[in-house]
């Protein structure tokens, strides 16, 4: 692999080793991607085999000592990504409308990139290569999406003749340790009821190295046409699943694990039910993935209260969110007027008019509805944004919106907050 970058005060730029050198093997192992050189170059006594701009070939002894590292820097981006290769009946990326950026269409199915950044993958596409190097490298947890047990049901829903045999491929990371996070996307009329059922039972088998499930309802936009067609999660589809989750749940607890699976929060809400404590995460294994964040976010804002002193705030802040969260949003924003005096916060739900109405999370929003459903005359001194609107690392949202645009149409400072209630308070007695 070719070095981007060698760290400061770092061996191998004591060694004299620069960046566009490629390092070609750790103590013989050749090194193919960034998974190699994470784990290979844990050793302690290594031999390097690199190559510089001049096409020699160096061998560099190394002995690592406690407090230092080696210090290459790869380009993770230019990873040669797996592509997905089923056509999943519930795939998000197959609904969206045409001209977005690029990125968007991307559907990776690489088990690096669950490893590196926390993404889901299928096992379709694994080689006993793969599957070899994950348990000599312990490579974990790893993120699999799951969805049902049933090898029919799931070559159906992922539309794809090698997506059955799931539980034996699981079975194989669970007998060598490899701990793993599931994911089932809950679809009325295919993995649901019984099917739902048998699928936490199989896995349950599985515990403790299926570390946790999750349960999430599909995600439907108004551009499905041609697409297989799904209904969406209603109330009464969630309290079922809901229901049968729980049954799982008491069943683990009896047996003194903890709960296994959890519902997605989008799944309380849809049924209209309290969103549990933060205890009832059992340390938030999946909130990444939806699972938790309102009730750690609930939590992060009284804590934070509690140690900041109260004094006046006279401010009128917009807070704006997803259709769905709002009721909740609006629980905090009482909190916090009330902890502040003088405080004035309105919580602007935004309709998703880009990817339809069904699409109620904030994570989905648009730039182009914010500005259409909020108008100038919005009386606010200023707005937060949560930060799922945005591109990783940019101030970007889905369509391309920048946070200066909504500014420059709002005419009042726009700011991001992390999803967390520590940040939103911070940012609430910012003053500007």
């Amino acid at each position: 692999m070719k070095i981007k970058a060698i760290e400061k005060d770092s061996v191998l730029e004591e060694m004299g080793v620069q960046p566009g050198d490629t390092l070609l093997s750790i103590n013989g192992n050749k090194i193919e991607d960034i998974l190699d050189y994470k784990f290979l170059s844990e050793e302690p006594v290594m031999l390097l085999e690199i190559e510089d701009a001049r096409g020699e070939i160096l061998e560099l002894d190394i002995e690592m000592g406690t407090d230092e590292v080696l210090g290459a820097v790869f380009d993770e981006v230019n990873l040669d990504i797996k592509s997905c290769h089923n056509q999943c009946v519930f795939c998000f990326i197959d609904q969206l409308p045409g001209g977005m950026r690029p990125s968007l269409y991307i559907k990776d199915d690489d088990e690096r990139m669950s490893f590196l950044v926390g993404n889901y993958i299928t096992l379709t596409n694994l080689s006993d290569a793969d599957r070899e190097r994950i348990v000599r490298y312990r490579i974990m947890p790893m993120n699999i999406s799951i969805h049902t047990t049933d090898d029919e049901l799931r070559k159906k829903m992922l539309h794809n003749r090698f997506a059955g045999q799931i539980m034996e491929k699981l079975r194989y990371f669970a007998d060598n340790r490899i701990a793993m996070n599931g994911q089932i996307v809950l679809c009325p009329g295919y993995n649901d009821g019984v099917h739902l059922k048998k699928t936490l039972n199989d896995l349950s088998q599985l515990y403790p190295e299926m570390v946790s499930v999750s349960v999430v309802p599909v995600g439907l936009t108004k551009h499905r046409k041609g697409l297989t067609p799904l209904q969406a999660v209603t109330s009464e589809d969630a309290r079922h699943a809901i229901a049968l989750i729980e049954d799982v749940q008491h069943q683990m607890t009896a047996r003194g694990h903890k709960r296994f699976v959890y519902p997605a929060d989008e799944l309380f809400l849809l049924a209209e039910k309290p969103i549990p404590e933060t205890e009832y995460y059992d340390g938030f294994p999946q909130i990444e993935n939806g699972v938790g964040m309102i009730a750690d976010f609930k939590a992060n804002i009284a804590e934070t209260l509690k140690e900041m002193p109260k004094r006046p705030s006279h401010q009128k802040i917009g807070l704006i969110t997803g259709a769905l969260a709002a009721p909740l949003i609006r629980e905090c924003a009482k909190a916090l007027e009330t902890h502040f005096e003088g405080l004035s916060i309105n919580v602007f739900p935004i309709q998703n008019d880009f990817f339809g109405e069904d699409v109620t999370v904030s994570g989905l929003i648009t730039g182009k509805d914010i500005s259409k459903q909020i108008l100038k005359q919005h009386e606010m001194d200023r707005f937060i944004l949560p930060d799922n609107l945005f591109k990783s690392g940019e101030d970007l949202l889905l369509d391309d919106t920048t946070l200066e645009d909504l500014r420059t149409h709002l005419g009042v400072p726009v700011t991001r907050a992390a999803f967390d209630g520590h940040d939103l308070c911070k940012k609430i007695i910012k003053e500007k």
